[in-house]
């Protein structure tokens, strides 16, 4: 169900999709989501409210200016968005409550998990692998790898199996 036309109410979808998430999000995770996976709102209203949320203070970026662009609520965009919760169809603060139970581990990853790889001089290939944090990376690891073939896998792998590896690298090297 697409409201619109009822810029508040969408910015209140939008404040309620980042207050459920309870995490940074993308412009492009919010695009996908919002319009795109799902009908909650219209993609070009959706692309037109994240700069209007910005300027009125119910959002703020967090990530450095080399990264993709995260944004969080605020503490002013909570106090509106719990003001005027009851303005939001009821249907689709339970499709996005839904959604989010079902799929923000998946979306966390999808962000958090970065992976890109480039032929060297060589031949071989590297391949850097990141897991980002709010602040600054949280692991960053970086394979030369004797061909394409590896890299392409490893990149696809990343994404599913960053939190594994964090977590066994990080128990090997405290014990």
């Amino acid at each position: 169900m697409q409201i619109q036309g009822e810029t508040s109410v969408n910015k209140l979808i939008v404040l309620f999709v980042f207050d459920k998430m309870e995490t940074a999000l993308s412009e492009r995770t919010l695009l996908e989501m919002c319009s795109s996976v799902n009908n909650w709102l219209h993609y070009m209203d959706c692309k037109e409210l994240l700069p209007r949320l910005l300027d009125d203070g119910f959002l703020c970026r967090i990530s450095s200016p080399d990264e993709e662009p995260l944004y969080v609520i605020t503490g002013e965009g909570r106090e509106s968005l719990n003001s005027f919760y009851i303005n939001i169809p009821k249907s689709i603060r339970e499709e996005i409550s839904s959604y989010v139970k079902n799929n923000s581990g998946k979306l966390r990853n999808r962000q958090e998990c970065k992976s890109d790889y480039f032929q060297n001089v060589d031949g071989t290939y590297t391949v850097y692998l990141k897991i980002l944090a709010p602040v600054q990376p949280m692991l960053e690891l970086k394979f030369v790898v004797p061909d394409k073939k590896t890299a392409q896998i490893i990149y696809k792998n990343w994404e599913c199996k960053a939190s594994d590896l964090y977590s066994a690298i990080y128990e090997t090297l405290v014990d």
